[in-house]
């Protein structure tokens, strides 16, 4: 004759379950934002090659083995060179970074001369080597370099060289902390655009409402190339580099707010009916503080979301705007900047490493999608 037998919780399950509970119960908006974001992989991913590019554009002049203008007129489109971590000897292999050398072969069909990487000569490379001065984020002065030839005047184009002989690789790097800040700095000022003039539209309603919302409507009708296009070619052709980074940053924020201001519009609008948007105005708080202290919070990471997705936008803008030959100029190096030596057909047939700073804006571009998607997955943790 069976039993009934009735299984019952042992002490350290229940213990474990009083844990969960408490720590779901203790848990604030952010730990469950966190909580939910990290369990997107790809956003995961997303954030931390987006680190890693942010980290490399701010320590640029380390990792960069040459200046962004340096130089070498005898290696023109000179081809990329494989980096060799073991060299092989008589005495079998060492560990001694090398790159193979260049020789000269004359195309006499086509008039001119190409380099073809020597396999019979190494070129020794070391890591932390010195190189050109530099200061580290402008204020400490240094000398050394992740990596570059041990001696100076040896030929180092790990992605190959331009028509003037410049590094590739090192201007790449250049490139993307204008490219990745114009996005940062574009965002920030639309951000307080969109934030300023959505949650006035929002709060106040009205003839306020329908006037902020006609300039929006009417902003987003006009087509955005066109309206780029004539906003930066209205710039001066003498305007200092630095000058025109920061028009072109404003241009671009100025275009860029509408998107924004009508989510937080349409999130004021459900919050400000909210028993502590009631309680604030009886406390005889101002509007501003209502909006910025009580409301603004209140969806702070819906914000982050959208702000995050629009990072993207601003580099794709900047880039399409230096390749057309609109944005920025040279000597600025941003990767628009550099994809305008692609723009012949001798960079699509003999040199397609000019391509290296486009393959820049995609990864760029794909992991801030990324882990734009990610925060905006997160930004509602209840769901």
């Amino acid at each position: 004759m069976s039993t009934l037998q009735t299984a019952t919780p042992s002490a350290a399950a229940l213990d474990s379950n009083k844990t969960d509970e408490s720590i779901a119960v203790v848990a604030n908006q952010w730990q469950l934002i966190w909580w939910k974001f990290r369990k997107h992989k790809l956003a995961m991913l997303g954030g931390s090659v987006t680190f890693v590019i942010y980290f490399v554009a701010l320590f640029a002049d380390f990792f960069a083995p040459f200046p962004p203008n340096a130089y070498a007129s005898n290696y023109t489109y000179a081809p990329p060179q494989q980096l060799h971590i073991l060299d092989q000897t008589e005495d079998g292999l060492r560990l001694q970074p090398y790159v193979n050398g260049y020789k000269v072969e004359i195309d006499y069909n086509a008039g001119r001369r190409n380099f073809v990487v020597d396999p019979e000569v190494k070129i020794p490379v070391g890591f932390f080597v010195e190189g050109e001065p530099y200061k580290i984020l402008g204020l400490i002065d240094a000398n050394i370099h992740l990596i570059g030839p041990l001696h100076a005047d040896d030929p180092m184009y790990l992605l190959g060289a331009d028509r003037l002989g410049q590094d590739v690789f090192s201007r790449t790097i250049y490139g993307a902390r204008i490219s990745m800040t114009i996005g940062l700095v574009g965002v920030a000022m639309s951000l307080v655009f969109g934030v300023l003039l959505g949650g006035i539209s929002g709060y106040f309603g009205g003839w306020v409402d329908t006037l902020i919302q006609r300039v929006i409507e009417f902003l987003q009708s006009i087509p955005s190339i066109p309206l780029w296009i004539g906003l930066a070619a209205s710039i001066p052709v003498d305007v200092p580099p630095l000058q025109v980074y920061f028009l072109i940053t404003i241009i671009l924020s100025v275009i860029g707010w509408t998107g924004l201001a009508r989510v937080v519009r349409g999130k004021f609008y459900a919050l400000k009916s909210e028993d502590f948007v009631k309680a604030a105005r009886l406390d005889g708080c101002s509007s501003l503080r209502i909006i910025l202290r009580h409301m603004v919070p209140s969806f702070l990471s819906h914000i982050i979301a959208v702000v995050t997705l629009a990072i993207p936008g601003m580099i794709i803008a900047e880039t399409s705007l230096s390749f057309l030959g609109i944005g920025l100029r040279t000597p600025v190096v941003s990767w628009g900047v550099l994809l305008q030596e692609a723009q012949n057909i001798r960079a699509i047939s003999t040199a397609p490493w000019l391509f290296w700073p486009g393959v820049g804006v995609v990864i760029a571009v794909l992991a801030l999608n990324f882990l734009g998607d990610g925060l905006r997955d997160a930004a509602d943790p209840y769901a």
